[in-house]
């Protein structure tokens, strides 16, 4: 009877212990067939179609593995990470964690993060866009610009900027309705000529409240590179301004975004961006239709480029889902923006001219 009693306590001890730490195992395996038309060939003097097997078309394809400790008074220590994965290829180019990597600690007074993650500048806008910044239909404010991207050399930053390594992140708890967020990127002296090179600073705050979602963004990557070759342009300093919301009529749900991006390049020059964007979405039947428009004004060199984009989601279960896209990009002047079909390799549209695309895929959560 005794060691009946000890083998009970040790059993209810076992399972405090285990209720107290748990880790998961979570992941999303989205591919699709995709086709483009208006891409430029090899020589770059006329315009091909290309079509193929694309990856992540609804939701960006990952592997993870995330996990929560509690500490007891409140406090929870915690750990995230987080790779993408390629349904097209298997991953030919090694698979990594630079989707996230943190550590964190969270409790009544927020959560504070360490390592690469997203931005919290451009973290609560994937909500705002309808394709959920995926797909050839995803609002491209956060693309790189003709002239005017962003290279990874000696930065924390993605060359889209929406995430940073050797980050402290900071996120308030809710407070009616309220949230903040703060990020911090180390530039760590990443090149000993320019001592800010690669450091980032940005954040955000919003207000959530039943129907209503609104939030507003600033975002500073300091001394980056931009362009490639004889024409990069280096030390430059990039400056985003992002407002965003929605609201939900029940019958159809309403977004918006409004972004400006300024380049500060050495010598005083200054590359500016706007753009626009605007969407509606309605349940229908165990799925939603969506329908995007958005503009890309290029101030510096006075281009334009329009964007529409139509797609539909239906929910086989909980877990898996089809869809399909359809969408239009009309570049005017010397605009290069393009849409994306990850999975089909280097996607060019020429000056001057425009793009239509399509993807039909399967989604599957796990």
């Amino acid at each position: 009877m005794k060691k009946s009693l000890i083998a009970l306590a040790v059993l209810a001890a076992s399972g405090a212990a285990m209720a107290q730490s748990s880790v998961t195992l979570f992941g999303i395996v989205d591919t699709n067939v995709s086709y483009l038309d208006g891409v430029s060939n090899a020589a770059g003097t006329n315009t091909d179609s290309k079509y193929g097997i694309g990856t992540s078309g609804n939701a960006t394809s990952r592997l993870g593995f995330r996990g929560v400790e509690d500490l007891g008074g409140g406090l929870k220590a915690g750990f995230w990470l987080e790779g993408e994965i390629f349904g097209d290829d298997g991953n030919a180019s090694g698979f990594n964690f630079k989707r996230r990597s943190t550590v964190s600690l969270a409790g009544g007074f927020g959560e504070v993060r360490l390592g690469r993650d997203l931005t919290p500048g451009y973290s609560k806008f994937i909500s705002y866009d309808l394709f959920g910044q995926v797909g050839i239909g995803q609002f491209m404010g956060w693309s790189d610009w003709n002239g005017n991207n962003q290279t990874t050399a000696n930065n924390n930053n993605d060359a889209n900027g929406i995430r940073s390594s050797n980050m402290i992140s900071y996120y308030t708890p809710n407070f009616s309705g309220f949230t903040a967020g703060l990020g911090y990127g180390f530039d760590e002296k990443a090149d000993t000529t320019n001592s800010k090179k690669g450091r980032y600073v940005g954040g955000y705050v919003a207000y959530d409240n039943g129907p209503l979602s609104v939030a507003l963004s600033y975002d500073e990557s300091s001394a980056l590179t931009l362009g490639s070759g004889a024409t990069a342009v280096n030390g430059a300093d990039r400056n985003r301004l992002t407002l965003g919301g929605s609201y939900n009529l029940n019958v159809v749900k309403l977004n918006a975004i409004l972004q400006q991006t300024k380049d500060d390049v050495p010598g005083g020059s200054e590359r500016k961006v706007n753009a626009y964007m605007l969407g509606a979405s309605a349940p229908v039947g165990a799925g939603e239709v969506k329908l995007q428009y958005a503009l890309y004004d290029q101030k510096a060199i006075d281009s334009k480029a329009h964007q529409i984009s139509l797609g539909y989601v239906h929910n086989l279960s909980k877990r898996t889902a089809v869809y399909g896209t359809v969408a239009y990009m009309d570049n005017k002047d010397a605009s290069k923006l393009n849409l994306s079909a990850k999975g089909l390799g280097t996607i060019d549209a020429r000056a001057g001219d425009s793009q239509t695309g399509y993807q039909v895929g399967i989604r599957h959560a796990f």
